[in-house]
């Protein structure tokens, strides 16, 4: 059962949440820049990270599931952005988004692969996208008052298989979110320097797991290399060749 949008509203207005948000925004622009121009869509909950890509995509829209409830959302005043979804058929047509992120999706879609299939229908080709989820060595995950304690957690290697049968071919990987799910100034104020210190003494133990993967239109189910994966401080920077991006 998914969680209710009010719910999720009134974690990411918390402090605790304007850290968490906070911090997965940095590692997305740290990935992609501002996305000046190109089509980006989140799915699940993603309202709290799209924003951070402000009026610089053409296009911004949050696919929150029927399961969350009515949600209202208006990046840049340019009126409501967000729409209620199914997991398995979303309202878009083939390959209309240049990135796109899922968080607080795979945790709780009853079926992963079909899921992943529907995404990669939507996404451009060579198309970019992040599977953020709940990690399952991670202390957030056992934080049921957040969203992140809620569904099923992920490793970085089911993350990693998941995409590469379901033909994308993972280029980044990294973790997120070692500061404790505790509500306290001392912990909110300080998240980078918690994620500073947690990558370099603990890598594995991040409360999320985020794998970045392109879409690619020939490889065979499985059969993709996989692209390094890089455990440093910031997700590493994809290489410039997807076509449709602008400078």
């Amino acid at each position: 059962m998914r969680q209710d949008a009010v719910t999720l509203q009134r974690f990411y207005a918390s402090p605790l949440g304007i850290a968490a948000a906070r911090v997965l925004s940095a590692k997305l622009t740290d990935l992609w820049g501002d996305a000046n121009g190109l089509s980006l869509l989140g799915l699940g909950y993603a309202v709290p990270v799209l924003e951070a890509f402000g009026s610089h995509p053409s296009r911004n829209v949050a696919a929150v599931p029927f399961d969350h409830g009515p949600v209202n959302w208006n990046p840049a005043g340019r009126g409501n952005a967000a729409v209620s979804v199914g997991d398995l058929r979303l309202p878009f047509p083939d390959g209309m988004f240049d990135r796109v992120i899922v968080l607080h999706g795979l945790e709780e879609t009853g079926d992963p692969r079909a899921y992943l299939r529907e995404i990669w229908r939507v996404t451009a080709p060579e198309g970019r996208i992040v599977l953020a989820a709940s990690n399952r060595a991670g202390l957030w995950s056992r934080a049921t008052r957040t969203p992140f304690g809620q569904g099923r957690p992920w490793s970085r290697a089911q993350l990693m298989n998941l995409l590469s049968i379901g033909l994308f071919q993972v280029t980044a990987s990294s973790s997120a979110l070692y500061m404790p799910p505790i509500p306290a100034g001392i912990v909110t104020s300080a998240a980078e320097g918690w994620d500073a210190i947690g990558r370099r003494i603990a890598p594995g133990l991040g409360g999320v797991v985020l794998a970045e993967a392109v879409k690619r239109l020939y490889a065979s189910s499985g059969g993709g290399a996989v692209a390094p994966v890089t455990d440093r401080v910031r997700i590493a920077r994809p290489a410039t060749s997807n076509r449709r991006e602008k400078h």
